[in-house]
């Protein structure tokens, strides 16, 4: 993981946490193990290949459904390994979600 968030609580599981990575547009979906997650980033060891696959955006899928997800972006790989970094979404509006003006708005 990187050490600019730092501060940041984390959270490590010990067997990890089925998940699975998919690409934005659908065409492709990998299951994978939850190691550990914080509230910016998380660390991922994939089942199977990555060749080929486009990870500079993709969503982590936290139910077999899709109904829970996040939408990352790589950061690193090592091996099986690959660390995450969370992208915030935008409303409408095109501020980002939960900003400060949103907030005062209700």
């Amino acid at each position: 993981m990187t050490t600019e968030n730092i501060g940041t609580e984390r959270v490590t599981f010990g067997r990890g946490y089925a998940v699975w990575i998919m690409g934005i547009d659908g065409t492709w979906r990998r299951s994978c193990v939850l190691k550990a997650v914080s509230s910016f980033e998380a660390e991922l060891e994939l089942e199977g290949s990555i060749e080929g696959l486009n990870l500079k955006e993709f969503f982590l899928l936290l139910s077999s459904t899709g109904l829970a997800y996040r939408r990352c972006e790589l950061i690193r790989v090592n091996g099986s390994e690959i660390d995450v970094r969370f992208l915030k979404t935008k409303n409408k509006s095109g501020r980002p979600m939960g900003s400060r003006d949103d907030r005062m708005d209700s």
